[in-house]
């Protein structure tokens, strides 16, 4: 049975690892893909709210997203809120949905999102060393230092397999933006 303190630590690395999984698809890796869009903030009954929440997102084909709002009283407000997204176009607004045609991927812009997995990779990094830290400090605590000298191995363990997992999304998603 795990220390809880180490058990800590491995629930903490799951959530950084989930939420780096998060921000990865919401990158334009050539597809269409609903998650590139469904986190945009839209202005809709006088508060802010995701756009999952007030629309159907549907992908017509490999390059075109439809969004059909549940009230079409909105739709300009999702249009405008859709324009606000950096994908290189702006969406077409046909009366009742309104299609988000993805350009080609240009090697420049290829190169600079695998900056972006690059620096989203770093942060995840960070946040597990910081997390390392908190777990540390709570080991150095520790009166017996067998134990302590154990519960430190096993968090070394733990953040190196955690890194290796960050360095794995990272490389396959690198690899996924890469591709032509």
């Amino acid at each position: 049975m795990s220390d809880p303190k180490i058990q800590l630590f491995n629930t903490e690395a799951g959530k950084i690892l989930e939420y780096l999984h998060k921000e990865y698809s919401k990158l334009q890796t050539g597809r269409a893909n609903a998650a590139i869009v469904e986190h945009v903030l839209v202005d809709a009954y006088g508060q802010k709210q995701e756009l999952s929440a007030v629309a159907g997102i549907s992908i017509q084909d490999a390059k075109t997203i439809v969004v059909q709002p549940w009230d079409n009283g909105i739709l300009s407000q999702v249009e405008a809120a859709l324009g606000t997204l950096n994908l290189g176009t702006n969406p077409v607004n046909d009366g009742s949905v309104i299609r988000v045609n993805l350009p080609p991927m240009t090697e420049e812009r290829r190169i600079e999102l695998v900056k972006v997995v690059h620096q989203l990779a770093e942060e995840a990094r960070i946040s597990v060393r910081q997390q390392r830290q908190d777990i540390l400090d709570n080991i150095k605590e520790e009166k017996d230092e067998d134990v302590r000298y154990t519960l430190q191995d096993e968090l070394d363990k733990s953040v190196k397999s955690t890194n290796d997992t960050i360095d794995e999304a990272k490389k396959k998603k690198e690899e996924e933006v890469m591709t032509v």
